[in-house]
């Protein structure tokens, strides 16, 4: 079995995969600091309460957007679960070539969530992540990553919203039965999910138009992917373990090294 960590900003986000089947997943809140003994405590802890024994893992990998929790998180594995983590970064085979100006820039969470959506639906692929931040990465019919698209995400954008202004409450992120709200939490609920929505269904169709790829596939991932992907025809394919794949497709693409 291998442990797969995706640290975003927000959540961290694991899975334990015996051979390509997902056995379990759990998440540990990001902005909490700890040490490498709590989150070795708290590893060994979520897995043993999924039924996983630690000395069942045989391998590990992370992907990381957070650097500062790395070091603990990193020694964590090593001490708790005995496995010295590969960490994606410079260096990691992918099977995917970045062609941005700057591939050193491109997060870690962006190039699994591209080498999952290439390896299991092919290209031309845009994949969409409904995360902290909401992207769009396009990877070529030949496996070239070279266009990225980045928006706030719905949970920043709702917590600007109650957050910088004096009245509005915090609420839950849902579609309204109506866009035509009459009152405020339902106003604020249709202005944060249609607004998403438009905007997902206006940036597709300005990516298919100005890359000319009409067969273009839309792949969604992300934890408030799901409210959009069913609202509109824009998205293809809801993938919810897309980024976990990925991190499990890169580990035994570097199992040799």
């Amino acid at each position: 079995m291998i442990l797969v960590i995706d640290v975003g900003n927000t959540n961290i986000t694991c899975g334990v995969y015996e051979g390509e089947t997902l056995k379990t997943t759990f998440r540990i809140t990001t902005k909490i600091p700890r040490t490498s003994d709590e989150y070795g405590m708290m590893l060994t802890d979520l897995l043993k309460m999924n039924g996983i024994d630690k000395k069942q893992i045989e391998g590990c990998i992370i992907a990381s957007v957070v650097p500062k929790v790395m070091h603990a998180l990193n020694s964590a594995c090593i001490r708790y679960i005995e496995c010295n983590p590969l960490v994606v970064g410079p260096g990691t085979k992918t099977g995917i070539k970045i062609t941005t100006d700057n591939p050193r820039e491109i997060g870690a969470d962006r190039i699994v969530d591209v080498v999952a959506a290439y390896e299991k639906y092919g290209g031309p692929v845009l994949v969409m992540d409904f995360g902290t931040a909401t992207t769009y990465d396009l990877v070529t019919e030949d496996g070239c990553f070279g266009v990225g698209i980045t928006a706030p995400g719905i949970g920043i954008s709702a917590k600007a919203l109650w957050e910088d202004t004096a009245k509005l409450p915090e609420i839950e992120i849902k579609k309204p039965k109506s866009i035509l709200a009459k009152e405020t939490v339902s106003s604020m609920q249709a202005g944060l999910v249609y607004g998403q929505i438009g905007q997902t269904e206006y940036i597709v169709g300005q990516v298919k138009k100005e890359s000319g790829l009409s067969n273009l596939k839309v792949v969604a991932t992300g934890g408030l992917g799901r409210i959009i992907a069913d609202e509109t025809d824009a998205i293809d394919i809801y993938d919810k373990t897309l980024t976990l794949d990925g991190l499990r497709i890169i580990y035994q693409k570097n199992a040799g090294k």
